[in-house]
């Protein structure tokens, strides 16, 4: 049983790869703080009803502040296959995150829970991210669902804090009736993976941000993201090779 609730757990606070966490649920399917339905594709609309409208768990989680600016640590959030290449090199983490499209990932945290993500707002501090997924274990096998992701973030002096709510739908009603009655039980668990992302992100910002040089040297060095590296959002340093292991490190302004 404790396996059981184990699986379940990682799961269901793992949908979605890096980054979920959640308020209460309304009584309206549509969520206020999205743009209007009409302007979505209908299976994205289905999946937020699904998700806001009939949410199996929700959670609110306050992560500690990243030690980095605001501006410095949205561009490695708005970089998730860069920053989940960097965890991996810094030891972090061993998830791995694919850039599929436009605001559009696929992500494998190689522990059993993979899916796919849409980052259906980007406006200012706040991005809301709706995700596909799945965990398979050998206890309960394949249990998948999908989830809505309200990301807030302000700038606090020269550190950044950090907000996530999350509506998660589980679909197996089985599965989904022992979350609802273990839900007291591993709130704790759910919270700490929950944050677990934005731990890893705070880590690779903060690398960059104070040692730029050995980032920058790292980035040239990572071949699979050479065409990504030109589409890098404002924030994360330039870096311009003078000479293998010599990078000559600007800011962007």
């Amino acid at each position: 049983m404790t396996r059981l609730r184990r699986a379940s757990g990682l799961w269901i606070a793992g949908v979605g790869s890096v980054l979920l966490a959640a308020a209460s649920v309304t009584a309206t399917s549509w969520p206020p703080f999205l743009p209007p339905a009409s302007r979505f594709a209908e299976p994205v609309v289905n999946d937020v009803e699904s998700a806001f409208g009939a949410a199996t768990l929700t959670r609110t989680v306050q992560a500690e502040p990243a030690p980095v600016p605001l501006r410095d640590y949205l561009a490695f959030v708005d970089a998730p296959d860069l920053t989940a290449a960097a965890a991996r090199h810094l030891g972090l983490a061993r998830y791995e995150v694919q850039m599929l499209g436009p605001d559009v990932y696929r992500a494998d945290d190689h522990d059993g829970n993979r899916g796919s993500y849409r980052v259906l707002v980007r406006d200012g501090g706040r991005r809301v991210i709706l995700s596909r997924g799945s965990h398979s274990g050998w206890i309960i096998g394949t249990i998948r669902g999908r989830a809505l992701s309200m990301l807030d973030f302000e700038a606090r002096d020269e550190q950044t804090t950090q907000t996530i709510r999350a509506w998660v739908r589980i679909d197996n009603a089985a599965a989904a009736a022992l979350a609802r009655a273990l839900a007291p039980l591993f709130g704790g668990l759910m919270d700490r993976k929950l944050t677990e992302g934005f731990r890893v992100t705070a880590r690779v910002a903060e690398w960059a941000r104070e040692h730029p040089a050995e980032f920058c040297d790292w980035l040239e060095q990572e071949p699979a993201l050479a065409e990504r590296r030109a589409d890098l959002p404002a924030g994360l340093p330039t870096c311009t090779t003078a000479s293998a292991g010599q990078p000559a490190v600007s800011r962007t302004p």
